[in-house]
């Protein structure tokens, strides 16, 4: 038997009743029912449930052991009886019984719970940041993020590109933000630059001849943190292609970020290809040149409403006299709000410059 494991503590199910088992990981929640001691035992795939009873030869020492220690158990898997069977955990419908048991390294009492959603200060999460990283959600992130990379690798590959690696420390070069600074060791006062975007790489790749490249690239900028991605460093797909158009470079990414967001969204994802808008249409229909479109408010035009006679707000028909348009954004049911609205939508009047 592995000095270890057998299985891993997501791995277990009925099938697997009777069976003789190993399993290590870290001591996740504990129940003391006086005769019975219940112990979810956590590693990186799950949750697997141990039993230990009262006169068993490991039952106080499985009493006395702390929340997060690591243990590595011998013991029988067995079926949990119906009316315990815990659906929210893959293996909900077995547990296992100690008959051996080791303490690998014990824990020191806390400083944040892992297994809780409690909130705790950053200050204390990043000093402590290995218990941090293994509350679930955090680690589910970090999953995350690792299948949608690799996603993106196996839809880039697919499609012909090659993955080039780009120097981290090189020469400034004006970008959009400060550079970050390496100072040399070998060549005093003199210092490396860290790249905001390997822009200057790709155009070289791309000169010498290599037709297609994506790089998951990092990103060293001293800016702000953003909403989008977090100060200091971030990550980003780069892609560079040879002798192509504009339709060749959407036929490209399409597919990439649909698969992408239909794989790993909870959300409606429109089909590539995706619909075209006009920079001219975006600014007349949304006032933005990156629109959300699942915004159902659309500016309109509606110069033709105010020429009519019955129209009396000389201030938008002075602008329609002149040349000018009136636009408005419907904001469906807000005349009822206050009496003294008479209609419900914002206007603008546009006068229009040649």
């Amino acid at each position: 038997m592995h000095t270890y494991r057998t299985h891993n503590c997501a791995a277990l199910r009925t099938a697997d009743v009777g069976q003789t088992v190993k399993l290590s990981g870290w001591v996740h929640r504990k129940r003391d029912h006086g005769n019975l001691l219940f112990i979810d035992l956590r590693d990186h795939y799950g949750i697997t449930q141990l039993v230990a009873t009262e006169g068993g030869e490991h039952f106080a020492a499985l009493t006395d052991v702390k929340s997060e220690s690591v243990i590595t158990i011998t013991g029988k898997v067995v079926a949990r009886a119906a009316e315990t069977v815990n659906k929210n955990l893959a293996t909900g419908e077995i547990e296992v019984t100690v008959e051996s048991y080791i303490l690998e390294s014990a824990a020191a009492p806390l400083p944040l719970q892992v297994n809780s959603d409690a909130e705790f200060p950053e200050e204390t999460r990043l000093k402590y940041r290995f218990l941090d990283l293994r509350r679930e959600q955090l680690h589910k992130n970090i999953m995350l993020r690792s299948r949608v990379i690799s996603s993106l690798r196996q839809r880039m590959n697919a499609q012909g590109f090659n993955e080039f690696q780009t120097p981290i420390l090189t020469a400034s070069s004006p970008e959009g933000a400060r550079d970050y600074l390496v100072p040399s060791r070998i060549h005093p006062g003199k210092f490396y630059a860290l790249p905001q975007a390997p822009q200057q790489f790709k155009q070289l790749l791309m000169v010498s001849g290599f037709d297609r490249y994506f790089q998951i690239a990092p990103c060293f900028r001293d800016e702000d943190g953003r909403a989008d991605r977090s100060p200091g460093e971030f990550y980003q797909l780069d892609i560079e292609m040879s002798f192509v158009t504009q339709e060749d470079v959407f036929s490209a990414i399409e597919p990439v970020l649909e698969g992408v967001f239909k794989e790993f969204g909870n959300k409606t994802v429109t089909n590539a290809p995706f619909p075209r808008i006009t920079y001219k249409e975006a600014m007349l229909k949304y006032g933005s040149d990156k629109p959300d479109t699942r915004n159902p408010l659309v500016i309109a035009d509606v110069t033709e409403e105010f020429k009519a006679d019955s129209v009396t707000f000389n201030a938008f028909k002075k602008v329609i006299a002149d040349g000018g348009v009136v636009r408005a954004i419907p904001a469906p049911k807000t005349a009822t709000q206050r009496l003294y609205h008479k209609m419900s939508c914002r206007v603008l009047p546009i006068k229009l410059v040649q």
